[in-house]
């Protein structure tokens, strides 16, 4: 059982979108659940961001953290720098935390700032000699190879949908609070047999988040074994399958598509 949980948000909100009935579950079984804001947007948002990703961790019950200096994550920043200093960061909140779970964006998720993101979870992971399991959830794209289905109700959908709506100024501009639900629902319909295999029987749960166990030992990467998560116990099962390392460190696919087009 994990002494701590550390959530890797790229940008205010991230908490609540990734894998956010995940994090509440943990909350609620006990767990110590950490959130570090990884970055606040761009700089006139700041502020406004700041106090959101605030009240959004009140909410939720989290321990919020915010990288000092924050991250600036924006396509035209300096994201390998952005990279290096995030491994140096979750790599020493991990020690001295006792961290026992990483949970964050997957380096394929196809929006920049959180590829960089899980590039960094994966860095410093790799740094330590007995890393914790690594979550990674997919929110701008979808994860190839889901391994852990985390089935929840109707109860903890409403509580992540509170926790989301303190990020009253991104709920403005994009109907978030529509993508959280169709998300569970998704991963629901999908989820047994995505990690399970086709043909599975679709679980009772109305609502799941899907993610993607890699854990780290003397052989490299290797995906997690198909499981169910138990958020009072959330390592119980977990054990090591196929490997994954070349896809943790394959090059993405905005970076392939314009060294092609170069």
């Amino acid at each position: 059982m994990p002494a701590c949980v550390l959530h890797l948000a790229p940008h205010p909100d991230d908490e609540a979108l990734g894998a956010p009935a995940t994090l509440l579950g943990l909350r609620e079984a006990g767990h110590r659940v950490i959130c570090l804001a990884c970055g606040l947007g761009r700089p006139a948002q700041a502020g406004r961001r700041l106090a959101e990703v605030r009240e959004a961790s009140r909410r939720g019950g989290f321990e919020l953290r915010v990288a000092d200096p924050p991250l600036e994550l924006s396509q035209d920043d300096d994201l390998a720098g952005a990279q290096a200093a995030l491994a140096a960061t979750v790599r020493a909140l991990c020690e001295a935390e006792d961290v026992g779970l990483v949970v964050g964006p997957s380096p394929h998720d196809g929006h920049h700032g959180h590829e960089a993101v899980g590039r960094a979870a994966r860095d410093a992971l790799e740094a330590m000699a007995d890393p914790p399991a690594l979550w990674l959830w997919g929110l701008w794209a979808d994860l190839p190879h889901p391994t852990l289905l985390a089935g929840f109700g109707e109860a903890r959908l409403e509580r992540a949908r509170h926790v989301l709506a303190a990020h009253a100024g991104e709920l403005a501009r994009a109907d978030y609070d529509g993508l959280l639900r169709a998300r569970a629902v998704g991963g629901a319909v999908l989820g047994a047999e995505r990690v399970f295999g086709f043909g599975a029987q679709r679980r009772a749960a109305p609502y799941a988040d899907l993610l993607t166990e890699a854990l780290r030992g003397a052989g490299g990467w290797r995906a997690g074994v198909p499981r169910e998560l138990d958020p009072a116990d959330p390592l119980r099962g977990a054990a090591p399958g196929p490997p994954l390392g070349w896809w943790l460190h394959a090059q993405s696919f905005a970076d392939r598509l314009a060294a092609e087009a170069g």
